[in-house]
């Protein structure tokens, strides 16, 4: 018997994750994992048009289907006549939302996997005709893991792999001789102001970055109306200007992120980007649960925890707690920047 049968991993998968770019980075070393049991195995991904232009290319993706959820009801509709022309053995739904287990419902597979009926939200269980085994709330990451155990899968080595190509790499190599300084990137928003920092405290860590620590801080993230907001605010007030990368798009962010000597970032998707580039980050945790959606196995040293109350030995879990962000000071975020040079850059402030 081939390892692949062994492991239950078939040659033609549809994987449905439509959520955000974090969670796509999460999904990585899961295809990859089955990539490495079965090579043959065909692995269709259904997820949205950002997620997409990030894994677009990468060596476990074979086929994207793009729901666009811009398109409304439409959205639906056209996933709807994509998957009709499509048959898979299995189906995998890592999301536990409605709108997954509809468009699981479209798919056409003997074997469609879900989340235990505890965990799976707005009735997705009804969608799926297996499940994994209930467990306890964990960590993202090992919470999709657990599709690859009830498969018979190990996740270990934990791959993402998803760049910089060498076409990146060219204009990676300008970004980076555009300045003599080491790289601080600063992602200054999300996609929830619930999760977003101070914009007047990243000036002040921006510009102790550069007369403190000799970095040139270069602000990353999309082009929101609170991400440019943000960014005006920061650029009126510091002493020293950042470099803004702001809209640069995913592909260019992953050179950017991989050419940085330290990202500073609150719970978002370049934050596991940055994991996944083995770059270290200093994570700003206080509306989610840094035990659930934290870095994954690394650079924990350097995670500002204002979620926990002092002294709490809060559990994992999906609860959110508003109005902590605003708890992290300044101070705060230099002494995990003076502990990374410390144990990361190999010098001592």
């Amino acid at each position: 018997m081939s390892a692949a049968a062994a492991a239950n991993v078939p040659d033609n998968i549809c994987i449905v994750m439509m959520s955000a770019v974090g969670d796509a980075v999460h999904v990585l070393p899961v295809i990859n994992a089955l990539k490495r049991v079965n090579p043959k195995t065909r692995i269709t991904w259904v997820l949205q048009p950002g997620p997409a232009a990030l894994v677009r290319g990468h060596r476990s993706v074979d086929e994207i289907i793009v729901f666009d959820r811009a398109r409304g009801w439409r959205a639906f509709a056209d996933v709807r006549a994509e998957l009709a022309k499509r048959r898979f053995d299995l189906v995998i739904d890592l999301q536990v939302y409605f709108k997954a287990g509809i468009v699981t419902a479209f798919t056409h597979a003997p074997v469609k996997l879900g989340f235990d009926r505890s965990r799976a939200r707005d009735f997705n269980w009804l969608f799926t005709n297996s499940k994994i085994p209930k467990n306890p709330v964990q960590h993202v990451q090992d919470q999709y893991f657990e599709f690859l155990y009830a498969l018979g899968v190990s996740p270990e080595p934990v791959e993402w792999d998803f760049g910089p190509n060498p076409a990146e790499r060219a204009w990676q190599r300008e970004f980076s001789a555009s300045t003599d300084r080491p790289i601080a990137s600063i992602v200054i928003a999300t996609s929830k102001p619930e999760k977003d920092w101070i914009p007047e405290r990243w000036a002040e860590v921006s510009d102790a970055l550069y007369e403190k620590f000799g970095m040139q801080a270069v602000l990353v993230g999309g082009r929101s109306e609170r991400e440019l907001n943000a960014e005006r605010i920061v650029m009126e007030r510091a002493r020293h200007k950042p470099r803004s990368e702001l809209g640069s798009g995913l592909r260019r962010l992953v050179t950017i992120l991989d050419a940085s000597a330290l990202v500073l970032s609150p719970d978002t998707g370049p934050l596991h980007m940055s994991v996944a580039l083995d770059r270290p980050v200093i994570s700003l945790m206080g509306y989610t649960n840094p035990k659930r959606t934290g870095p994954y196995r690394k650079f924990k040293d350097l995670v500002i925890d204002a979620y926990g109350d002092p002294g709490e030995n809060y559990p994992i879990s999906m609860e959110n707690r508003p109005g902590r962000m605003a708890r992290i000071e300044t101070r705060d975020v230099l002494g995990k920047v003076a502990l990374w040079q410390r144990r990361y850059a190999g010098v001592t402030a």
